[in-house]
């Protein structure tokens, strides 16, 4: 258990925020102004020479939370979990890498395995990924899931439905709704959230199958890699989507240009859809979502090949391509996460808190108009790769780890 109280500390970065007095941003962000400043929690040096696209692009100050809370493993049992949902109930339905889904209290209880699942390809990357359930789950139990899937051609992100059973033991007619094609010989950069949209639409996110091959078909308007992309439930191309009716574009299609999608959120005020995505060596990134647009990848990039060479030419702005909101390097490894909307610790009151993989923490980040104000890294002694993080009914965060831990972060 980490039982954390910690001095009251706040930062400046051009804009001071402080604790003397509070404000309300258009983000629905509690801010407190004083003068006392807290350095970047990046202390490492970057890989590269990139200069950033503007002020707070990248190493914004530090914050520290004021709030006495504690983060405790609640479970150690789970085998390579990787994505949350949140129950009517309270509890967590949590997708296992191998192709199980478990239920888990908030106390940390497990339930047996769920049976009925269609085959996974768990090697690699892939496996049972991203995991939602229906808004009308209390009356149609009804839970969406992306899993890695072997076929003839390769293997793809594919998304699948099915009903939980009233036993909870199974799903009941599971049913692949959509599969992000071309199919590849690879087992790497799948993508995997899944989310539901106001409108009861799905948006999913893939990957570009990581291999220098198939990186420009993150470009290509006519494949499904490196996307995101919004579908029915029925797993057909939403109504509205911004290329619908366009001459050699696929119709599901949502924003283009990205490289690995393992973090999807809506932000609690505002409503717009954030992503993260992973960079190379460096480069890892932070978006605010924009139906039709290009995120660059792999035409501009804040990272570089593992090697250590450039990606393409070496540019990280080109117009016409977006920018990231904020980037990491060294890298932050970014996978699943969530905005806080609870009451528990007020002053995280929508921020943005990601699951580090490599890094070893969840991040904390304080947003502000769109960007990032200030950052904390929480939970970094645990030594855990934390894959996703979810909020409870009850106002605290969850999240899971490779090494199989549930972690409850909750207010003492």
């Amino acid at each position: 258990m980490i039982r954390l109280t910690l001095p009251v500390i706040v930062f400046c970065c051009g804009c001071l925020l402080s604790c003397s007095t509070s404000s309300n941003n258009k983000n629905g962000a509690a801010e407190s102004r004083n003068d006392t400043t807290q350095p970047p929690v990046e202390t490492k040096d970057p890989n590269t020479k990139y200069k950033p696209a503007f002020a707070g692009q990248t190493r914004i100050a530090g914050v520290t939370t004021t709030t006495p809370y504690e983060g405790t493993a609640i479970t150690k049992a789970l085998n390579h979990p990787w994505g949350i949902a949140v129950l009517p109930d309270g509890r967590l339905l949590i997708t296992e890498k191998s192709g199980t889904m478990r239920i888990a209290t908030t106390s940390g209880q497990l339930s047996e395995t769920i049976s009925g699942i269609p085959s996974v390809n768990s090697s690699g990357q892939g496996g049972l990924l991203g995991i939602t359930i229906d808004p009308q789950y209390a009356s149609n139990r009804m839970v969406y899931w992306v899993f890695s899937e072997k076929t003839s051609q390769g293997n793809l992100t594919a998304v699948a439905k099915g009903k939980l059973s009233a036993d909870e033991h199974s799903i009941e007619n599971a049913t692949v709704i959509y599969r992000a094609t071309p199919a590849f010989n690879s087992n790497m950069h799948y993508g995997g959230r899944i989310l539901v949209d106001a409108t009861g639409n799905l948006i999913v996110s893939t990957g570009e199958r990581s291999d220098i091959i198939t990186r420009p078909q993150a470009q290509d308007l006519n494949s499904a890699l490196g996307k995101i992309v919004r579908i029915t439930k029925d797993g057909q191309p939403a109504p509205g989507n911004p290329f619908t009716g366009r001459a050699g574009a696929r119709p599901e299609l949502y924003s283009y240009g990205h490289r690995n999608v393992q973090g999807l959120a809506f932000h609690p005020v505002t409503g717009d859809l954030w992503e993260n995505e992973f960079g190379p060596r460096g480069g890892d990134e932070l978006n605010r979502i924009q139906a039709g647009h290009n995120y660059g990848w792999p035409t501009i990039t804040y990272g570089l090949e593992y090697s250590g060479q450039m990606v393409g030419e070496g540019i990280t702005q080109k117009d016409g391509l977006d920018q990231p909101v904020y980037y990491w390097d060294p890298v932050l490894s970014p996978s699943g996460m969530t905005f806080y909307s609870g009451d528990q610790i007020p002053e995280w009151k929508n921020n943005l808190f990601i699951g580090g993989l490599s890094s070893n923490h969840i991040a904390r980040l304080v947003i502000r108009d769109n960007k990032v104000v200030g950052e904390e890294r929480l939970l970094s002694g645990e030594g855990q790769r934390f894959r996703d993080v979810a909020q409870g009914k009850d106002g605290a965060l969850y999240a899971i780890t490779d090494e199989g831990r549930l972690y409850r972060i909750a207010k003492k």
